[in-house]
């Protein structure tokens, strides 16, 4: 990546890398409920300060040891957790290949520390923090606690909040029978928060405009003047 992408990106974010990630689980407990599925979009930057996906990792993931699983959850979103055919590996080499891939892509884009993007993030970054702390991972390039939620983006953009539905208002293909597939919905949220950044763009929300201080203090000290008067 050119040194010209690079500097877009670490100012675009205050140096914060976006990985897209979605998880499927086995209920709502990022504690004690398995991490089932888990997705990462890598996203890029064009010289024009535009995002795109680079790439998408995938995984499919056992269960961990002593790990609750809701009949909910598994009927909700279709996964047998003990097939065979999943080809599932333990969250730790998930997460380790994950936190890999984004420590490359974040240095070359000359940014210090990754952002979790996800559709109501709080979920989705809760349980990849546990994950991370369940498996003793020290070497994270992940913030901890700062995310970025394209349901928020969404309302505010697109006057939507539900995944399907925002995209479908972005002229974003949403295929339902694909959905609460981790490598599908992490690919669909990463190309509604692309749109979203781009258009932000597109209209004249970023850069943002240049200010002069020198032109800035005189019209402070004329209107001070004028009040005084």
């Amino acid at each position: 990546m050119a040194n010209t992408e690079q500097t877009l990106f670490a100012q675009r974010f205050r140096g914060f890398f976006p990985v897209v990630i979605d998880v499927e689980t086995g209920g709502f407990n990022k504690e004690t409920d398995a991490l089932l599925e888990i997705a990462a979009s890598i996203l890029k930057m064009d010289d024009e300060g535009l995002l795109s996906i680079d790439h998408t990792l995938h995984f499919h993931i056992e269960p961990f040891a002593g790990a609750n699983i809701e009949p909910a959850a598994i009927e909700f979103n279709g996964i047998d957790p003990f097939s065979a055919l999943r080809g599932a590996v333990t969250e730790e080499h998930a997460i380790k290949e994950i936190c890999k891939a984004v420590r490359k892509a974040q240095k070359a884009a000359g940014c210090q520390r990754s952002v979790v993007v996800a559709h109501n993030a709080a979920f989705d970054h809760g349980f990849l923090n546990a994950a991370i702390e369940r498996n003793n991972i020290k070497r994270t390039p992940f913030h901890p606690f700062v995310s970025f939620d394209t349901t928020s983006l969404a309302g505010l953009a697109l006057g939507q909040t539900v995944l399907a539905k925002a995209c479908r208002a972005a002229g974003i293909e949403f295929d339902n029978s694909q959905a609460h597939s981790a490598l599908y919905d992490t690919e669909r949220t990463a190309e509604l928060y692309c749109l979203i950044v781009n258009r932000w763009q597109q209209l004249g929300g970023w850069p943002l405009a240049a200010t002069d201080d020198a032109d800035n203090e005189a019209q402070d000290d004329e209107n001070n003047s004028e009040e005084q008067n």
